[in-house]
């Protein structure tokens, strides 16, 4: 397998797509580097190297006990950048990758980023707090994590029906995709299940946003259930200065699989802008 090491030792897997610019990809909770296979074959084949690895925990990569939280997570990915020494990069991240983007760049700058791309992402913040009404309550955080602790097998089952929108009327949503969510979510430690909960939640981005800059497409559904695009996407196009924000009608959290052909479009166009 194709892995670095991280500064505290644990082993991080990434693929390697493709030849030409790097697209470097960062996935969502509980996901892994798999979640990005739609936008990876399209955009290899489209002449751009395509890099996307497993969040510390999760997928192929080490379980440590430790460093499950944004800091190390971004800095695992500054090292993932420099050990393979990727120049003028476009970062992409979902969900929670979006956050360890806004955060990779928060604590590395831009010198090596071109560009970047925030689909369905946490950033600013997802925790409701005095100077963030409109964010969600520790409740919601609170049974995800009693979700996992009490059988995440069958949490994440039930996850992937709001996850793809599957629970929307109409909705054509495999059951072979939901299979795949329930399956990567496996992969991943419970202990690095359980921990980056409080990651995507509770890290507060909006500092971070404030030093993209660099040209950024925000991506996100109008009907994502689990990132309202309200208190997300909508916040982080004020905070980030030559951003745009592209709202996708009735998409749910995980369109880059349910909407794949619209995202890659979407992607390879602002690639080329």
């Amino acid at each position: 397998m194709s892995t670095i090491t991280a500064k505290d030792g644990t082993e991080i897997y990434f693929k390697d797509w493709g030849a030409g610019q790097p697209v470097v990809f960062s996935h969502g909770w509980p996901l892994s580097a798999d979640a990005w296979e739609d936008q990876m074959l399209f955009l290899a084949s489209h002449g751009y190297r395509c890099v996307a690895h497993d969040r510390r925990g999760h997928g192929r990569s080490s379980q440590p006990w430790a460093g499950n939280e944004m800091d190390t997570y971004a800095d695992d990915l500054a090292t993932l950048v420099e050990k393979l020494n990727l120049q003028r990069a476009i970062h992409v991240g979902h969900s929670t990758g979006g956050g360890e983007v806004a955060r990779y760049i928060g604590r590395h700058g831009t010198k090596r980023v071109a560009k970047a791309v925030l689909i369905g992402a946490v950033p600013p913040l997802m925790l409701k707090t005095a100077a963030n009404p409109g964010g969600l309550p520790m409740e919601v955080f609170d049974q995800l994590r009693a979700g996992v602790l009490t059988d995440r097998s069958q949490f994440f089952k039930d996850l992937s029906a709001p996850f793809y929108g599957a629970n929307r009327q109409g909705a054509k949503v495999s059951q072979a995709l939901r299979d795949s969510f329930w399956l990567q979510g496996m992969q991943c430690g419970m202990k690095s299940a359980f921990d980056c909960i409080e990651a995507f939640s509770e890290t507060d981005f909006t500092e971070d946003l404030k030093k993209i800059d660099v040209p950024t497409l925000i991506i996100h559904g109008d009907d994502d259930q689990i990132v309202p695009i309200g208190d997300s996407a909508m916040l982080s196009y004020k905070l980030i200065n030559n951003s745009r924000l592209e709202i996708y009608k009735g998409a749910p959290h995980g369109l880059c699989s349910t909407l794949k052909d619209k995202v890659n479009a979407d992607l390879l166009s602002f690639f080329k802008s």
